[in-house]
């Protein structure tokens, strides 16, 4: 029989606490912990900072403000070039040419964010209202960010990481500045404060968030009246036919009200105006308890039921 070791010599490190074990947090075991944090942690902040609304902008990420397209534009017609130009340099200066067209959108979204701030900025309340969103990253997001910073007003950036396109830019508030690894918690907080949409010329992201929010109003998951405003009908009837769904039967007449199409920045806040005014000013007042009034979703019973 082999001899008892002494207790002296053996001892154990302290196990990490499990909240501090990154193995475990960042293993599949802590999954919903992680889904978890990225419900709370905003939910934490966005109560912080008063928030109660907002007013989301999509679009796409890469469009241009019109002097950064102007000078790449201006950089391949330079003096000098070969003509014709070789296949790839005519595809960069087709790539150009469209930049400049598309551009004129970033600036209406600056724009419009711009009118839209110095509007919530005036609104007598104790929280902040309709802030603009957007998913955080250069292009539309940028203008939008750029506009709403330039009225002196908070304004939010919901990130996601991507491995390619898709960093914060400079002009959201550092304190609402958020970053996602779930695409669907992301867009949990794009529905959940939203009070209107406002959707610019994008791609896949744009047209994937455009339907997100109508299938929601459509199906009156969301206990609220939200706006959605598609901006440009230029762009987006050569993309999308939607009357043809009504036509053909697949939706309802009804449900082409659910969105408006709007060309301009005065257009457009004229109408966010009017529908946040009557169905988000004049209602009334939200219970103290609720601090910041989030969105209210259906519930499973009297269809009414406050989910926070």
């Amino acid at each position: 029989m082999s001899d008892i070791p002494n207790l002296d010599d053996l001892h154990n490190e302290r196990s990490p606490l499990a909240y501090e074990n990154d193995n475990f947090l960042n293993g599949p075991d802590g999954r919903a912990l992680r889904i978890l944090s990225e419900y709370m942690e905003p939910l934490a902040r966005f109560r912080h900072e008063r928030v109660q609304d907002t007013v989301v902008f999509f679009g796409s990420a890469r469009f241009r403000s019109k002097s950064a397209a102007t000078k790449d534009l201006e950089l391949l017609q330079k003096p000098g070039s070969v003509q014709p130009a070789p296949p790839a340099e005519q595809e960069k200066l087709k790539r150009a040419q469209a930049a400049m067209d598309m551009a004129r959108y970033y600036e209406d979204a600056r724009r419009l964010a711009h009118i839209l701030t110095d509007w919530s900025m005036q609104l007598k309340s104790k929280r902040r209202r309709f802030v603009v969103t957007t998913g955080g990253g250069p292009g539309i997001m940028e203008a939008a960010n750029l506009g709403a910073r330039e009225a002196g007003g908070k304004t939010i950036g919901l990130n996601i990481s991507l491995p390619f396109e898709q960093v914060p830019n400079p002009y959201i508030s550092p304190e609402l500045n958020f970053e996602f690894h779930y695409f669907f918690m992301r867009k949990l907080w794009f529905a959940y404060l939203a009070k209107a949409l406002v959707v610019f010329p994008g791609g896949f992201g744009t047209l994937d968030e455009l339907f997100e929010i109508l299938t929601l109003a459509q199906t009156e998951k969301l206990a609220k009246k939200i706006a959605v405003l598609i901006y440009g009908q230029e762009y987006w009837k050569k993309v999308l036919n939607l009357e043809a769904l009504a036509d053909s039967g697949a939706i309802s007449p009804d449900d082409i009200k659910l969105f408006h199409y709007v060309d301009t920045p005065e257009e457009g806040f004229e109408i966010l105006k009017d529908h946040l005014t009557t169905y988000h000013l004049n209602s009334p007042p939200p219970s103290p308890r609720k601090i910041p009034e989030i969105a209210k979703t259906r519930g499973p019973h009297n269809g009414m039921e406050n989910r926070k």
